[in-house]
């Protein structure tokens, strides 16, 4: 089965209509076949988000119960290895979410990536590699 590795932005934009880049996230979703992976920090970014209704946070919650979404299980054992891409990238600045998608992608080797964030286009994983944005930005 394919999976994708998912950030915020796309996520946000799905569930917020009125999101610049709800309708190519829309259109991309509906045709993706496999398994989404996120992790925590990034639910917590898209919660905040989309906290203008209260029913949208809900709704996310929901289809993310209802396995809209699996979570890269992110441990203490990942601290160190977080604090050396946020140093690392501070510059950006590098947050959280993005170091977190960074650090599922060299435990898992999955190398895909669904994000808005032009940022993906200059983080690395440990072995020198880029994350494919299979939702390449537009113009």
């Amino acid at each position: 089965m394919r999976q994708t590795l998912i950030d915020a932005g796309p996520l946000i934009a799905l569930f917020n209509r009125d999101d610049s880049q709800h309708q190519r996230v829309l259109e991309y979703m509906k045709t993706y076949e496999g398994q989404l992976i996120t992790t925590w920090p990034v639910l917590t970014e898209v919660m905040y988000m989309l906290d203008y209704n209260k029913q949208v946070p809900l709704d996310f919650m929901k289809w993310v119960s209802r396995g809209g979404l699996q979570l890269f299980p992110l441990t203490e054992s990942h601290y160190p290895r977080l604090l050396e891409l946020i140093e690392k990238y501070y510059d950006l600045p590098s947050d959280l979410a993005d170091t977190s998608l960074i650090t599922a992608a060299e435990e898992t080797g999955v190398r895909q990536i669904i994000t808005i964030d032009s940022d993906f286009y200059v983080y690395k994983t440990g072995d020198g590699r880029y994350l494919e944005n299979v939702i390449p930005m537009t113009a």
